[in-house]
């Protein structure tokens, strides 16, 4: 029997249904995350988020990489 837990996400205080039992079925499956995006996330927070707030952290992270990856640019521009 797959184990589910109603958890409230820690970050918007959502309540969602964790389904660690059958992560397959479970709601944060549907947020594709790369490893340093799930770095990121595990940084912040040390429990279950749920979907929408995953979904909104990994776009806070890809903003940050993109503005970090562009003030280096910038950065070596300057220097020139």
């Amino acid at each position: 029997m797959p184990k589910h837990e109603d958890k409230y996400c820690p970050r918007c205080n959502t309540l969602f249904e964790c389904k660690v039992g059958n992560i397959v079925l479970c709601q944060c499956s549907k947020v594709e995350l790369t490893y340093e995006q799930r770095n990121y996330l595990a940084q912040q927070y040390n429990d279950c988020l749920c979907a929408s707030c995953m979904a909104e952290l990994k776009t806070e992270f890809n903003i940050k990489q993109h503005e970090a990856s562009i003030n280096k640019i910038i950065g070596g521009y300057r220097r020139e």
